[in-house]
């Protein structure tokens, strides 16, 4: 007899063990609680005619955005919605514009500007 109340403890444990376990989250109620915060800054940024993709450089998502005035020719920060590229004196074709570039000023001097 003692080792038939054994086994029927055992079976007993193991019943109990399983009854309480939970089913884990529902799928759906979790997607409305915690929203894809990329997937709503992409949309955005499409939304305003932007492109999305990864910062150069890093392993985080950026907005760029295409300028109005890209590859115009400029003479100073004043010229260009962006930045004056001071080599080929012409307005930088989207923003953010990564990386150290040679820049004109406000003013048309030539410095160093890097965007990280």
């Amino acid at each position: 007899m003692s080792a038939i109340r054994r086994v029927t403890t055992v079976i007993l444990c193991c019943f109990s063990l399983i009854a309480c376990q939970e089913d884990g989250p529902d799928v759906s109620e979790s997607e409305t609680v915690i929203p894809d915060i990329l997937a709503i800054e992409r949309t955005a940024c499409e939304r305003e005619g932007g492109r999305w993709g990864l910062a150069i450089g890093k392993s985080s998502f950026v907005c760029y955005q295409n300028l109005s005035d890209a590859n115009k020719t400029c003479a100073s920060a004043n010229d260009c919605n962006g930045l004056c590229l001071a080599r080929s004196r012409s307005c930088s074709p989207v923003e953010p514009f990564y990386g150290c570039h040679e820049v004109l000023s406000p003013s048309g001097v030539r410095q160093t500007l890097c965007i990280e």
